[in-house]
Parts: C-alpha cells; sequence; structure tokens
C-alpha cells in the first residue's frame, strides 16, 4: 500500500503542471471506521494534492465521519484502488468534475443581465446593488465598507423603512469563494424584500420595525478568481510573505480563538487563519463595520454552503454559549419552518460537535462582541453536487432559506435586548 501512495505521490507532481481543468478528476466520499483509516487518508493526502470539501482539512478527519474530498484526474484510479485495497467504505460522488462544473449553468443561454435564478458574477451583482437601491431609494441604500485586497469596493445594502432607534440583523454571504449558491442567497432575500413589502405581513413588519444589513459578497477577489480562474478557489486572494501561496480562508481570520483547533498557520492550506486576526482586508471592514454598529445589531446571519446545516457558537471550543437553550430551540424552529416547503432536512447544535471544531469563524467572533443571535446557515447539498450546485437548485434552496431566515429576524424582533 506504502510503495503505491509513492506511485500516487509521483503522479501528482506532473498533474500539478498542467492547468486547472476539471476533466476526469473525481470526488471521492469515504468513512473512515477507525484510527487506521484515518492514518491512511492523511498520509494520502500528505502524498498527493487533495482538495478536502467536507471537513474543509485533513486535520479534522475522524472515524466515522464522512469525508468529501477531490483527486486530480490522473491519480483517481491510483486513489480508488488504495481505498478498496485499504478496505474503506467510500464512493464516488462526482465522476468527472468538469462535467459537474458545466453543468452547473443549467441553461446553456446567458441571460447577459442579473438573473436571481442564475449565477451572476462579480461585475453584475455590483451593478446589481446600485440597481436595487436606486429602484427602492425608500427601502434600500447602498455603501461602501471597505475595498478588498485587489481593490475592489465592498457594497453593503440597508434595507428597511427610515425610523428613530431601529434595531439591526446583519448577513453576510460569500465568504467561501467558491460556495456560489451563498452569494445567490443574499440576492434572492433583497428582491424577496422590496417585492413582498406591503403584500406578506411578515417582511412588512421586519422591514418597518427592523434594518437588515446586508454584504451580498465577502470575499469578492476569490469570487471572481472562480469565475475566471479556477471554480474551486476558496480563500481571499492576498499574498502572503515567504511563500508563492495565496490567500487566507477570510471564515479563520477573526479574532475568537484565532488559529487554534481547526485551522493551520500554514499559508498553503485551504484553512490558512492569515498571520494576524483581521489581517485580511475583507474581514477587518466586516469586522470594523460590525463594532460601529454594535449598539443597534442585534443578530449576525452568515451563509456557507455545503452540508445543510444550521450552526451556532461555539466552533472554537467545546464550551456551550450560556444562551444554549435559547439557540438550540431558535434553530431548531427555524429548521422545521425551512423543511416545512420541501422536506429539506437540516441539522442543527453548536459548531464545534455538530460539525467539527473550527477556530476563528465570523459566527463566534460576532457572539462574543454581544451579538447573542448568531447563526451559521451551510445550505445544500449533503454532497451530491457539493460546491457545483445546478441552477436548476437556485430557486428552491433560496426559498426554503427564506422561510428559516424570517423565522429567527421576527424572534429577534419580538426578543430584543
Amino acid at each position: 500500500m506504502w510503495a503505491l501512495l509513492v506511485l500516487i505521490g509521483a503522479a501528482a507532481v506532473s498533474a500539478h503542471l498542467q492547468d486547472l481543468a476539471f476533466d476526469g478528476q473525481k470526488v471521492f466520499r469515504v468513512i473512515p471506521q477507525n484510527d487506521e483509516q484515518v492514518a491512511i487518508i492523511n498520509s494520502l493526502a500528505s502524498n498527493i494534492e487533495v482538495d478536502f470539501w467536507q471537513p474543509d482539512s485533513v486535520t479534522l478527519v475522524r472515524p466515522k465521519m464522512q469525508v468529501d474530498f477531490r483527486v486530480e484526474a490522473d491519480i483517481s484510479f491510483e486513489v480508488e484502488d488504495l481505498l478498496k485495497e485499504s478496505g474503506m467504505e467510500y464512493s464516488i460522488l462526482i465522476d468527472n468534475l468538469q462535467a459537474a462544473v458545466d453543468a452547473q449553468f443549467d441553461s446553456k443561454v446567458r441571460t447577459t443581465g442579473h438573473s436571481y435564478e442564475k449565477y451572476n458574477n462579480w461585475e453584475t451583482i455590483a451593478a446589481w446593488t446600485a440597481d436595487i437601491a436606486a429602484q427602492n431609494p425608500d427601502l434600500v441604500s447602498r455603501s461602501v465598507i471597505g475595498e478588498t485586497y485587489e481593490g475592489r469596493p465592498m457594497y453593503i445594502l440597508k434595507m428597511g423603512k427610515s425610523g428613530p432607534n431601529k434595531k439591526a440583523i446583519f448577513m453576510d454571504c460569500g465568504f467561501h469563494a467558491r460556495e456560489w449558491i451563498s452569494p445567490a442567497f443574499c440576492q434572492w432575500f433583497v428582491k424577496e424584500a422590496v417585492e413582498t413589502y406591503g403584500k406578506d405581513a411578515v417582511m412588512t413588519t421586519l422591514l418597518d420595525s427592523l434594518d437588515f444589513y446586508v454584504l451580498p459578497v465577502v470575499n469578492i477577489d476569490g469570487y471572481v478568481y472562480t469565475w475566471t480562474n479556477d471554480r474551486m478557489w476558496r480563500k481571499t486572494r492576498s499574498k502572503n510573505a515567504g511563500t508563492r501561496c495565496i490567500g487566507t480562508d477570510p471564515n479563520r481570520n477573526f479574532n475568537a480563538g484565532w488559529c487554534s483547533l481547526g485551522a493551520s498557520k500554514r499559508p498553503c492550506d485551504s484553512t490558512y487563519c492569515g498571520s494576524a486576526p483581521e489581517s485580511e482586508k475583507e474581514t477587518k471592514a466586516l469586522a470594523d463595520f460590525i463594532r460601529e454598529h454594535l449598539s443597534t445589531i442585534k443578530a449576525y446571519l452568515t451563509i456557507h454552503s455545503y452540508s445543510q446545516l444550521l450552526l451556532f457558537p461555539y466552533s472554537y471550543t467545546y464550551k456551550l454559549p450560556s444562551n444554549y437553550d435559547e439557540l438550540n430551540s431558535i434553530a431548531s424552529a427555524a429548521a422545521k419552518q425551512l423543511a416545512s416547503l420541501y422536506n429539506t432536512k437540516y441539522t442543527y447544535g453548536p459548531g464545534a460537535t455538530t460539525i467539527y471544531p473550527a477556530a476563528g469563524g465570523s459566527d463566534d467572533w460576532a457572539y462574543d462582541e454581544g451579538i447573542k443571535y448568531s447563526f451559521t446557515f451551510e445550505l445544500r447539498d449533503t454532497g451530491r453536487y457539493g460546491f457545483v450546485l445546478p441552477e436548476s437548485q437556485i430557486k428552491p434552496t433560496c426559498e426554503e432559506t427564506l422561510l428559516a431566515v424570517k423565522y429567527i429576524a421576527n424572534y429577534v424582533l419580538e426578543h430584543l435586548y
């Protein structure tokens, strides 16, 4: 078996010299049953380039855990042989990643403008933020909270009827560049708010009584890169001193147990925590904005994918938050609301115990800043498509998620503090 690993390692070097087309790349799901099988996955990852989808780092792999990972085309058969030889339980989630990437765009006819049922590139989203504010001046305003490493403005939309002393809910999307369904939801939420205001009683009450800050894409540079260079890119695009490896995981870059559990100090790793908390311009802009509005922001919602989870603090420690019972009951009710439409099942609970420990996350940071209603959504699916969810699923995913978000927002409104 070890000889096989060495062979795989040699093949990987040549594979990496080629371009990043995904033709023939496979996504495997394995379920290691014991420490020995976990060790095999670890040695595989140290010999070849393995892109972990779930969990997001090999260091988090534990026995009995579902592990999804992507490997280069020319070593996929050797990897499969190794899994067979080790007796590990496995399946192939995606047989040819390029085909899955192509199939995301269900309709080959691309609309030139913005569409809520398509994936929109950054230029289209940026133009949309201006348009939606111009078309709904009494409900939506746009401002810039900072700029990215590559100099792109970070637009935030403020939504709500103007009124005195209003409390607010902050929601962001697009932390991890390849999670395209996430920005799609932020856009959908804004659309629903402006279209149903005055018609839907709950939405009308929410916008009359609260403000919503919506940051449609946090990691804009990374998102642009997934459209232009590498669909599977995750991190920011900042340069790191002393290495050619680019980017930091923005959701490991907050000052909440920073760089302890489930985060890496190595710049080449996908969960690299950065050189210091808020080293990334994007995370600092977000954190600065929240700190400036801390007296009014009463809930923090951050939208990721995939896994169908509704998580709350903590992820950087196994310690439970002081209002655990309340957060757990909100998550339970929100998950029930979400399932009421298409019967999509969500698992909920504190991050560390529900999936795996991960330090430096924005939800834990917001909670520790005093925002007691802090939630992370991991949207569809559970791995059949993973990060390449087809456009035909944007509408149902957004419709069901909206029910959960409205439930949480309404709860917050009724429990202001």
